[in-house]
């Protein structure tokens, strides 16, 4: 019943707004070309692990902490190594764009061996690389884990995820940033985050409205370029112009499905056509109880044939119950249609199969995505 209650909120708040186009600034929905982020990875080993690190037989961890000791004048053996305090762990961040060295950035860390829980460990110094090669941040601190996992002899207890954690700033940036504005200085191309033929035109004439800057056309529906009348001074100040100049978004019809968690999230601008709707459930119940019976009577060194037996009884119970009807008007939102299924006493599948359903009937003007 609470996950059907949600259900109805979010669809309720999803869609109790105006269904207008909003207005947005040009860096909400589009970027310039050569401004993103690029991904790190490193390989590293988490120490001060109380017995939940991984075990020995885990060659690769214990090869590494071998290395690590040599690396401070301690010659040990990879046999001589027997301790669970340590993981092996692998480390992602992501480099910003125009980053700076000096400049410090969050990173996480993951087990990649067989550890239980990376709670009160420490990550080591660790190189992070791009898909270059070539080292742009190192990594070191203690980790943040917000889990935790405790072992007994018969019985555990675990809370959260334990084996994956953050180190908030825990990364400094040791090289800059190689990407920078795709640019000649004579012009430049604005990509859109989400491709839409109308957002990149109307994105193209908020441009041209500016007048003495140049002109500015929609390639495709993710690309507009622009051609400057003359090179600029200040490109970073032309571009800050650029994206804050202001647009009405075009915003597609969507309803988006959780079967995972139940959940239904539509946009305000997604409607019904006229469509009715029938769902009824059959509810079946099987029920098994087991019976002992026992032979009558006394017997004076039984024959092999005789002995109890456990007989199973089984019951079965069909029940099918009436089919409610919804009738929707041409129009509809799917708010009205979900507070109208709730009425009917449905269940969340029910109302995920029902939108199918009608998605698949063609009265769902918008597009259904599936999670």
């Amino acid at each position: 019943m609470k996950r059907f209650l949600l259900l109805s909120l979010l669809g309720v708040c999803a869609l109790g707004g105006d269904t207008l186009a909003a207005t947005v600034k040009v860096k909400d929905i589009a970027r310039v070309a050569g401004v993103r982020e690029n991904q790190l990875t490193g390989y590293g080993l988490v120490f001060g692990l109380s017995g939940s690190g991984d075990s020995s037989r885990n060659r690769a961890t214990v090869q590494s902490v071998a290395n690590t000791l040599r690396t401070f004048g301690v010659n040990v053996s990879d046999t001589d190594i027997a301790s669970r305090n340590v993981a092996a762990v692998i480390v992602t961040a992501r480099l910003p764009s125009f980053a700076e060295p000096g400049q410090l950035i969050d990173v996480q860390v993951a087990s990649s061996g067989d550890a239980r829980s990376l709670t009160g460990g420490t990550l080591m110094l660790t190189p992070l690389r791009a898909a270059d090669g070539r080292l742009y941040a190192l990594a070191q601190g203690a980790l943040s884990v917000g889990g935790y996992q405790f072992e007994g002899m018969a019985a555990s207890l675990q809370r959260n995820h334990p084996t994956v954690g953050w180190i908030p700033s825990g990364g400094s940036i040791e090289q800059a940033s190689p990407l920078q504005v795709d640019t000649d200085g004579s012009s430049l191309a604005i990509v859109l985050n989400e491709p839409d033929f109308t957002n990149a035109t109307r994105i193209a004439e908020a441009i041209r409205g500016l007048g003495d800057v140049g002109s500015a056309k929609a390639d495709h529906a993710g690309k507009v370029s622009v051609h400057f009348n003359e090179r600029p001074d200040d490109m970073v100040a032309l571009i800050a112009q650029l994206e804050n100049l202001t647009l009405e978004q075009q915003r597609k019809a969507r309803v988006v499905v959780n079967e995972r968690t139940g959940t239904v999230v539509a946009g305000g601008d997604v409607r019904l056509g006229k469509v009715s709707v029938s769902h009824g459930g059959l509810k079946i119940e099987i029920r098994t109880e087991f019976q002992v019976s026992q032979p009558d009577g006394v017997y004076y060194r039984p024959g092999s044939g005789i002995a109890s037996v456990v007989t199973p009884s089984t019951r079965i119970e069909a029940d099918e119950g009436v089919a409610p009807l919804v009738q929707m008007q041409e129009g509809a939102s799917v708010a009205d249609l979900i507070s109208a299924l709730r009425a009917a006493r449905l269940s969340t599948r029910d109302v995920i199969a029902v939108l199918q359903s009608i998605k698949t009937a063609g009265a769902l003007d918008g597009e259904l995505v599936i999670q």
